[in-house]
């Protein structure tokens, strides 16, 4: 069923041509869905009118023009689902029309609150974002593709699916197909990004492969995997000497059973290409950007965070105090209060939780380097009891919090991290033996 028919007919002729009614303010609602969008819209002199639109072009089209011929201003609202409502909403700001945001959360408690009910349907879910339309109760809507950062959001999230398949595949090898073949190799692996440990497997997946070379012949080959060139005699000779005393199964070379080991190494191989592909493209595509520059310079924050915080935030000048940008992460403090009763302060955990991810990890490393302000404040804030994991687990989120904090400033400001502004006041100094700064790192 398409939209002309889903529209009441006594307001189809408005359609192809203008109202002459003074002009005045629209609302129009928009519960998104899969197949067809749910509408509700309120005329000014507050006559309601329902009807859905397909998710498709020629009804976006219809629906655009349909609004624009009522000769009033339009407000609209919409709650956002999935990734379904990113085309609906790119082809109204296109068409010059202003989009607001309803939350998830706003639109569940106020359902409950005007039906009392847990009852939910897409009619009712379209008069309940109409009531917080016409009540102010919306968020801006920022357009990734509009602010040019569609791309960056791709990237960020490529990254995370190529690393999840790439451990997935790394604890299949480690749990599975090594202790039954040749359990002895896990002890050469020491870094999940070792692709020289993984074509070496591919060589020789099992200890029969091993044997059928001679130690000389063996470290020949095996030296000409090797892409650094570094010599590596020693520590081939020690896998050599291994492999001949392994407890692996003794199943040859040519069996099924190895073919397939070797089938998941190719996998496992391509996907550690894949990730230096994209950590090369995303270092090449940014490297001009002052945004990507600057936030490398706060310990702990390396070239994949960076996208990431980036990607997640997009402009981070759009927020105008850190308050907001704390709370657009989910790294502000809330309290449960009613009475006489107080609960205890913690997290709302209501924002962007891949950016309160990015802030931790950074935090995380941060504090391993040391010599920081990062790292400072943390052991400070553990000082009284040190072995404690709760006050540990609280450490890292303050710490977490600073690094957002530190993130809006400088990219506000225009200015680099400064890692021990102390130095720079009067009378200040730092020790030649802690004025020592590590690299950081993703």
């Amino acid at each position: 069923m398409g939209f002309s028919q889903l529209i009441p007919k006594e307001v189809l002729p408005a359609m192809t041509a203008p109202s002459s009614s003074t002009s005045t303010t629209m609302w129009v609602a928009i519960d998104i869905a899969k197949t067809h969008h749910r509408v509700l819209l309120e005329h000014p002199d507050g006559r309601r009118r329902p009807f859905r639109i397909a998710n498709t072009l020629e009804d976006f089209t219809k629906f655009s023009a349909f609004l624009s011929h009522r000769g009033c201003s339009c407000r609209m609202a919409f709650e956002p689902t999935g990734d379904y409502h990113r085309p609906l909403a790119h082809f109204l700001q296109a068409q010059g029309f202003t989009l607001a945001l309803v939350s998830s959360v706003a639109v569940a408690r106020t359902r409950e609150a005007l039906y009392n009910s847990w009852d939910k349907n897409d009619p009712k879910d379209a008069q309940v974002i109409l009531h917080l339309l016409k009540t102010g109760t919306t968020q801006v809507y920022h357009d990734p593709l509009e602010h040019r950062y569609l791309d960056l959001q791709e990237l960020a999230n490529t990254y995370p699916q190529l690393s999840l398949q790439k451990t997935q595949l790394l604890h299949r090898l480690l749990t599975h197909y090594l202790p039954l073949y040749f359990p002895e190799a896990e002890r050469y692996l020491h870094s999940s990004r070792a692709e020289w440990w993984t074509r070496l497997l591919l060589l020789v997946p099992c200890p029969a492969a091993v044997r059928k070379y001679s130690p000389e012949e063996f470290i020949a080959v095996a030296r000409r995997l090797d892409a650094h060139k570094k010599d590596k005699t020693r520590w081939l000779a020690d896998f050599y000497q291994t492999a001949r005393t392994s407890i692996g199964l003794p199943v040859p070379e040519d069996s099924e059973a190895i073919r397939m080991f070797r089938l998941v190494l190719q996998e496992y191989l391509h996907l550690c290409r894949l990730r230096c592909e994209l950590e090369e493209q995303v270092v090449e595509r940014l490297s001009d950007h002052p945004d990507f520059r600057r936030l490398q310079t706060i310990p702990g924050i390396g070239p994949i965070l960076a996208l990431f915080i980036m990607a997640e935030a997009g402009d981070l000048r759009r927020f105008r105090h850190h308050r907001q940008f704390l709370k657009y992460c989910g790294l502000d403090l809330s309290t449960e209060q009613s009475g006489q009763f107080r609960g205890i302060t913690k997290l709302s955990k209501r924002g962007n939780a891949r950016l309160r991810y990015a802030f931790w990890v950074a935090g995380t490393v941060a504090v391993r380097a040391k010599q920081n302000s990062f790292s400072r404040k943390f052991y400070q804030y553990i000082r009284h009891d040190p072995a404690d994991p709760d006050l540990r687990r609280k450490a890292y989120t303050a710490i977490a919090a600073k690094m957002a904090r530190v993130a809006y400033a400088i990219v506000k400001a225009g200015t680099d991290y400064r890692r021990f502004p102390e130095a720079t006041m009067p009378g200040g100094r730092i020790p030649s033996a802690r004025a020592v700064e590590a690299i950081p790192t993703s």
